[in-house]
């Protein structure tokens, strides 16, 4: 099946008649693209799908809106990464926990998660990537796993490409070293 151009969607969703119809094309081009990007972060399967709907609710009323000086995916990466990370403090503030005790707690989950059946290498990983500041976690998983350029990183965040190239390679470093430390229980 070919995959529709962002600007046939648009253009399909600018005309009431075919709204739906341009809406569901979205859907079914970004849908999988974001849940992973948004369960990377939050990690908690039930917490990412009630986050991918709000992120896709937002992206219906706002999609009229969108000016195409973005791409239209970076567009929706910046909407369901701004919903994480607030999702993610509301939890901080709910429980009245430091960052550090949030990022554990998310680990801990993920080990008693049954949607998680990763090996216990990924599962190290994945702790590892827990122990980075927030920026840096999020501009890992987007690099790493996303496969996106710097550039589109840079619109999604709206930091600079050096930035994110040093904030890259300072999380690098740090998962290395947890991951080589043989002292981390997993």
């Amino acid at each position: 099946m070919k995959q529709v151009e962002d600007s046939e969607i648009l253009e399909m969703f600018a005309v009431e008649k075919t709204r739906n119809e341009a809406f569901n094309l979205l859907l079914k081009k970004y849908q999988q693209k974001i849940y992973w990007h948004i369960r990377r972060l939050v990690l908690n399967h039930d917490d990412c799908d009630d986050l991918l709907q709000e992120v896709f609710v937002k992206v219906w009323k706002n999609l009229d809106k969108f000016r195409s000086d973005s791409q239209l995916y970076t567009w929706i990466y910046r909407i369901a990464t701004n919903e994480s990370i607030t999702f993610l403090n509301k939890q901080k503030q709910k429980n009245n926990t430091p960052f550090d005790e949030v990022s554990s707690e998310l680990a801990d989950n993920l080990v008693a998660s049954s949607y998680f059946n990763g090996d216990k290498l990924e599962l190290k990983l994945q702790k590892a990537i827990l122990t980075l500041p927030e920026k840096q976690r999020i501009i890992f998983n987007m690099k790493y796993f996303d496969d996106m350029k710097y550039e589109e990183i840079s619109e999604v965040l709206g930091t600079s490409v050096g930035a994110l190239k040093a904030s890259f390679h300072i999380a690098a470093k740090k998962i290395e070293a947890f991951i080589t430390n043989d002292e981390i229980d997993y």
